[in-house]
């Protein structure tokens, strides 16, 4: 049994070794810059194109021959597709 201790405990000190950071060295420079600037012009893009596509969209829904029917006599039928 203190051979499984003596291992985990090596394997801990092995670990909190790995885990220590230069904070220097830990930084997303300019490859990470450009990165950022890159999806920040791709998500500008998209939300223009969107904007464009959404202005050119008509929401006014013109009734059918069906729709005025059943107004007409006060039932309610539910419309396909």
């Amino acid at each position: 049994m203190p051979d499984m201790s003596a291992s985990a405990s090596l394997a801990m000190t092995h670990l909190v070794t790995l885990a220590e950071l230069d904070e220097d060295k830990v930084t997303p420079g300019v490859l990470g810059f450009i990165v950022f600037a890159v999806m920040a012009l791709a998500v500008w893009g998209l939300m223009r194109s969107m904007s464009r596509h959404m202005g050119k969209v008509d929401f006014k829904e013109t009734p059918s021959e069906r729709g005025a029917e059943a107004e007409a006599s006060g039932r309610v039928e539910p419309q396909k597709g």
